[in-house]
């Protein structure tokens, strides 16, 4: 999908529609983002909405690289991780951390936005007033989520015929269309300290939860600085810790000391140095990206980066962790590193751009489909369960506690060369964003694929000790030579969601034109002007 005026790439055709919508009304960017972060939440109730949180980079134009936009809720500082039980994270009033999509969306909206929050929300709100036609990626997905949706009364009101409803069926969310106006209206303080944040709170207060108002009052949006490395001539930008995406960057690190590009594409020998890699960057990520003095200068280095590069053996598969943490390890089980020595997280992802120079991308995510399974009565609102991604076991870094900001995995994702924007990617997924986002970045920079050939191409996402995810279009002859290397391989669906659901958009440097890509392993569109 090319155009010259502006391109929305998300993983929904309505949501797209809404940030085309508004940039077709004179907005730019921002407003378009906005636009299609809250259409999400109505067409994908389970995977977004404004009881989630998220993270968002933005570039303006004649910047170098991206702003960060830090809009993760905290866990409730009335936790109590001593009297929790692993149930309490998976679902339920516990298992929420503060919402922040609400006060992430309009703080973009107030720095660099220019058309009205009513307007900029209309789409979404038509959507959830009207209906929306329940797609074959919605029956799935509510079907996937059955058990979520028995975890509170008026979930299983919202939501539970949804389990049922054929495909073309219209899904309507007037409640939540209310809570849209009323936060368009009056602002971030309705939730954030108002009326609508006293509802949020009496209702998991009667649930036996731990968010206050003091947890509402408290929250505010935070613009931070990115992370970057070098890759093969580009820059690569995220977020930066407390958050997990580093892994993604030290992956491409470690395999910018191979010539994949000499292998082929998806070769048996590409996959492997990629899965080793991705082994290896996990295990820095389980061990540092909770700690609160993460050396990411350290982490991100060339030197570090040639040191852990070593541990990667080239004929042999080496067992990992996995994608959290784990008390026992096994034999052989890949180490952390030690970065300090070398300083000098069931998602939606979806980016927008437009001719002035404006780029936003945005992973949000409500932790699993339908968050906690807790919706808060009278207002169509679904509250994460992001306290999921975080342990109970006392030894873990990762361990759950009052007051702290989650690890979350979400990882969007900008390349500049020469100080200009060359792509934006991402992809939901939970842990497996990690190693989804440097895959689709190989796919670009190393065989020249563009942005839609890129997220469209097989993947693979790996697991504890030598299990490795491969997707069932990747050649049978890849498959066998990598359990002759010793992987465990799984062959999964062709067009598998367990490995993502990639959104990207690229400029063309010498003509200036935007090109979008989706996913279709998701209900993935992208539309152009």
């Amino acid at each position: 999908m090319l155009g010259g005026r502006g391109v929305v790439t998300s993983a929904h055709p309505l949501a797209s529609a809404a940030g085309i919508e508004v940039l077709l009304a004179g907005g730019n960017a921002i407003d378009a983002a906005v636009a299609t972060a809250a259409a999400l939440g109505v067409v994908e109730p389970y995977m977004s909405g404004l009881g989630g949180i998220g993270l968002a980079l933005v570039l303006l134009p004649g910047e170098r690289a991206p702003r960060v936009l830090d809009f993760v809720g905290a866990v409730p500082r009335g936790a109590q991780p001593d009297r929790a039980v692993a149930e309490d994270l998976a679902g339920g009033a516990r298992a929420c951390v503060t919402p922040g999509c609400a006060g992430g969306w309009l703080a973009l909206l107030a720095a660099h936005g220019t058309l009205p929050a009513r307007q900029v929300f209309a789409p979404a709100i038509r959507l959830a007033d009207d209906g929306a036609p329940i797609t074959r990626k919605n029956v799935a997905f509510f079907a996937l989520a059955a058990e979520t949706l028995r975890r509170s009364e008026e979930v299983r009101r919202l939501f539970e015929a949804g389990t049922t409803r054929p495909v073309g069926d219209i899904l309507r969310q007037p409640e939540l269309a209310t809570s849209l106006r009323t936060l368009a209206d009056e602002g971030a303080g309705a939730l954030y300290g108002g009326r609508l944040g006293r509802a949020v709170v009496d209702a998991v207060e009667r649930g036996g939860g731990w968010l206050s108002m003091d947890d509402l009052s408290h929250f505010q949006p935070r613009w931070r600085a990115p992370i970057r490395v070098p890759y093969r001539g580009f820059d690569v930008y995220s977020v930066p810790p407390p958050f997990a995406a580093f892994q993604s960057l030290l992956t491409l690190r470690l395999v910018a000391g191979f010539d994949l590009r000499a292998w082929g594409h998806n070769a048996a020998a590409t996959l492997h140095h990629l899965i080793e890699a991705m082994k290896v960057a996990s295990a820095d990520r389980v061990a540092y990206a909770a700690r609160d003095d993460v050396a990411i200068e350290g982490l991100l280095s060339e030197r570090y980066a040639a040191a852990r590069r070593a541990l990667i053996d080239t004929e042999r598969a080496l067992p990992s962790e996995g994608e959290r943490f784990h008390p026992e390890r096994l034999a052989g089980q890949i180490l952390p590193g030690h970065p300090a020595a070398f300083a000098a997280e069931h998602t939606t992802h979806f980016a927008c751009a437009d001719a002035a120079g404006h780029v936003v991308t945005i992973t949000q995510t409500l932790g699993a489909p339908f968050g906690s399974g807790f919706a808060v009565p009278g207002t169509g609102i679904v509250l994460n369960n992001i306290t999921n991604w975080l342990d109970l076991d006392a030894s873990s870094p990762n361990r759950l506690r009052p007051g702290r900001q989650p690890t979350v995995n979400m990882a969007p994702t900008q390349v500049f060369r020469d100080g200009a924007f060359r792509l934006s990617i991402g992809t939901p997924g939970s842990f497996g964003i990690l190693q989804t986002t440097p895959q689709m970045i190989v796919n670009v920079i190393d065989f020249d694929l563009d942005v839609q050939e890129a997220i469209e191409a097989p993947r693979v996402r790996v697991y504890r000790d030598r299990v490795v995810d491969v997707e069932g279009r990747v050649a049978p002859d890849v498959r066998e030579r990598l359990t002759a290397l010793g992987h465990d391989v799984r062959v999964i669906d062709d067009w598998s969601w367990v490995v993502g659901g990639g959104q990207g958009i690229a400029r063309e440097p010498r003509t200036g034109v935007l090109s979008g890509g989706a996913d279709p392993r998701r209900d993935g569109y992208a539309v152009a002007l």
